[in-house]
């Protein structure tokens, strides 16, 4: 079960909540900027107890509701986005907003306060990760990535997976493509 906390920016945070868990004996198995996968539902009397720990410490565990909103956020993204070869007939946030049914301001508003993040650059990292993905095949070029992730151009691509990886999109295929003859011939 995943539980969402706002105002978690740093690895103090973290921390801190890991401690808060620990002593209410809450097992846990993530602890991430605002998310934690707990083991067990909490019964009504933890998650009062667990509420109040955290806001002492200037945390705010986030009701159901928001976290089924983005949960349901996560999802749209991740449809929009393995589905990349599927023509898109409406923009990033209609799509969103659609798929989640609820407004794009209130939704980007919402993920800034629990994840500390914009859906855009929530969005540009899930398609990074994508990319990375994709880089590894190296029968596929670099235009034919750019265009199956909906950039519309390679300097796109190339430019935002440097901003975020601090590599350039055929330099990281390199350093892989070493890593896997280092790997196969040990």
């Amino acid at each position: 079960m995943k539980l969402y906390i706002k105002n978690m920016v740093c690895g103090r945070c973290i921390t801190n909540v890991k401690a808060e868990l620990d002593k209410m004996g809450i097992e846990y198995s993530l602890v991430e900027l605002g998310e934690v996968t707990i083991m067990k539902k909490l019964s009504s009397i933890q998650h009062k107890q667990l509420f109040n720990a955290l806001k002492k410490k200037g945390f705010e565990l986030i009701d159901a509701l928001k976290n089924d909103i983005i949960e349901r956020l996560k999802v749209a993204i991740a449809h929009l986005e393995s589905n990349s070869d599927e023509n898109l007939k409406t923009s990033y946030s209609d799509y969103i907003s659609l798929s989640v049914n609820d407004n794009f301001i209130y939704l980007n508003t919402l993920l800034a306060d629990i994840k500390g993040t914009t859906i855009e650059k929530f969005i540009i990292k899930h398609k990074i990760e994508m990319v990375k993905g994709l880089l590894l095949n190296k029968s596929l070029k670099l235009d034919a990535i750019a265009l199956k992730m909906r950039y519309s151009n390679v300097n796109k691509l190339s430019v935002q997976f440097k901003s975020i990886t601090g590599l350039t999109p055929s330099h990281f295929r390199m350093l892989q493509q070493m890593e896997n003859k280092n790997f196969k011939s040990n």
